[in-house]
């Protein structure tokens, strides 16, 4: 698949399609932990200078947070359209 052409429900669908009997057995509270931890891992590498490295931990952080949404049911190309694409501008510090 070409990236540029990659949709975040499809990403998502795919997290979904491998991993989802395991993330749902693994749990909401565990699975954020990973995503904590990977977060912690991106926040280290955007203080460093290995750009191969950064870019998969964005990678990471996407992936678990597809996870996340996913064993809690949550479609996120819904939810992003329906918070960030409408006419009106999203509250908050966004």
């Amino acid at each position: 698949m070409d990236p540029q052409q990659l949709t975040i429900a499809q990403f998502q669908n795919h997290i979904r399609e491998r991993y989802e009997k395991v993330d749902r057995e693994r749990g909401t509270p565990k699975t954020f932990l990973w995503f904590i931890e990977e977060v912690g891992e991106l926040a280290t590498a955007l203080n460093g200078n290995d750009r191969a490295n950064l870019e998969e931990e964005f990678a990471d952080v996407v992936a678990w947070l597809c996870t996340l949404a996913n064993i809690n049911d949550v479609d996120l190309a819904t939810v992003i359209a329906k918070k960030y694409l409408g006419e009106k501008k999203p509250e908050g510090h966004k």
